[in-house]
């Protein structure tokens, strides 16, 4: 007899969550209780939520709103590091698993559950990111990974289990992707994406204009960074969440925001990805621009070296870590520069930031003019140029 008497799954309404509610219940006789993450992910996808999963079989239903804390407390700071996994990647799904796993955490001690269940697969990144997370937060709760048990193998297998037990699913066998939304990105995964070789479709995409059907006119938009924080955008002073999804509503009819790569998965193998980041695109060239004005040449290249170890900690779901709170304490520090306004415009799936300016700015006209000034002496460069290749200098001498 099973010794789990309570668990919390981490619910979708989706095909995998639906098949997982009552197989839990099957397996392992224990009381289901599903927990719902509003992490930005839209109305549509959370209407109705709480009926399928009741239908499914569990005996409760949570649906907590994360979306402001999300943004502040999980992106806002990753920004900050100027993160971005394999030079392309802005972690959108990577950075929502944190905070969902803590609040799931936290509904299973409310509900006094002792264990917790999820429905990714053995193939991906997002079991590591949620099991990562429980171990730091809940050492104590067991885990269930039901597509690591169960012999179902296929949407077909999933949608036959459902209809024999008649519990309702929207799902069909004719879905194409594998989706993930919040409100920092979508992702699309499968179908054409498979190969490589295929350009995708139109009907991939489903939050942005392709550049062919952008508006032909470019569009301004200014951000106000305070701290390397946006806080304002077009002179509009908005909290974290509000200013992502003011943006994302400004940049998606530019197209602004696609791309399709390849990616290294944390469990070796490598996956093909289309993701859409619109708002999330323009806030990282907000944000760069200022680097470019307040961080000298070892500052920026100090926080190339943060960034790159962060995307890196995110992408593997290593977020409740002392590295993470020594890698945030560094760029934290490196933002209390950042401040200033940014002008940038967009146009046909392009971001560019044509004005910028900071209180802090380490740019002066008067040492970089190419025109005559009285403040910088070019003779000087000779001994620095000197004493900068003096060991160039030495080891070819040594070779003679």
């Amino acid at each position: 007899m099973s010794s789990i008497k309570k668990v919390v799954l981490a619910y979708s309404g989706g095909l995998d969550t639906s098949a997982i509610v009552p197989w839990l219940k099957e397996n392992y006789g224990c009381e289901v209780i599903a927990f719902v993450a509003d992490v930005g992910q839209g109305a549509e996808e959370l209407e109705g939520v709480e009926a399928k999963a009741i239908a499914s079989g569990a005996s409760e239903c949570y649906v907590v709103d994360l979306k402001d804390e999300m943004v502040s407390d999980y992106i806002y700071p990753t920004l900050k590091t100027g993160s971005i996994y394999e030079g392309t990647y802005l972690l959108g799904t990577s950075m929502a698993r944190p905070i969902i796993a803590k609040a799931q955490v936290e509904i299973a001690r409310k509900v006094g559950a002792d264990a917790l269940s999820h429905g990714c697969t053995g193939k991906g990144n997002d079991q590591v990111r949620f099991e990562s997370c429980f171990a730091a937060l809940a050492p104590d709760l067991k885990v269930i990974a039901p597509w690591r048990e169960w012999d179902l193998s296929s949407r077909e297998s999933l949608l036959d289990y459902l209809a024999e037990r008649d519990i309702p699913c929207s799902a069909s066998a004719t879905k194409i992707y594998s989706r993930d939304a919040n409100a920092w990105h979508i992702s699309h995964e499968g179908g054409e994406l498979e190969d490589p070789w295929c350009q995708p479709t139109e009907q991939v995409w489903t939050w942005t204009n392709s550049p062919e059907q952008a508006p032909d006119k470019s569009e301004l938009v200014t951000l106000k960074v305070v701290e390397g924080e946006v806080v304002a955008v077009n002179g509009v002073e908005l909290k974290p969440y509000d200013c992502l999804v003011k943006l994302n509503d400004i940049a998606s009819p530019h197209g602004v925001g696609r791309v399709d790569i390849v990616e290294n998965r944390l469990v070796g193998m490598k996956s093909r990805g289309c993701y859409e980041t619109p708002g999330g695109t323009v806030i990282m060239a907000a944000l760069q621009a200022i680097d470019e004005l307040v961080l000298d040449k070892a500052s920026r290249k100090w926080k190339e070296v943060l960034g790159g170890e962060f995307s890196h900690l995110v992408y593997d779901g290593r977020w409740f870590t002392p590295l993470k709170d020594s890698i945030l304490a560094g760029a934290e520090a490196l933002s209390k520069m950042a401040t200033g306004e940014v002008v940038l415009k967009l146009y046909k799936g392009q971001v560019t930031a044509v004005q910028k300016q900071s209180p802090n700015s380490l740019y002066s006209e008067a040492f970089a003019t190419f025109g005559e000034d009285d403040v910088y002496d070019q003779s000087h460069a000779e001994g620095f140029i000197r004493l900068f290749s003096l060991s160039s200098r030495i080891s070819a001498l040594a070779k003679k």
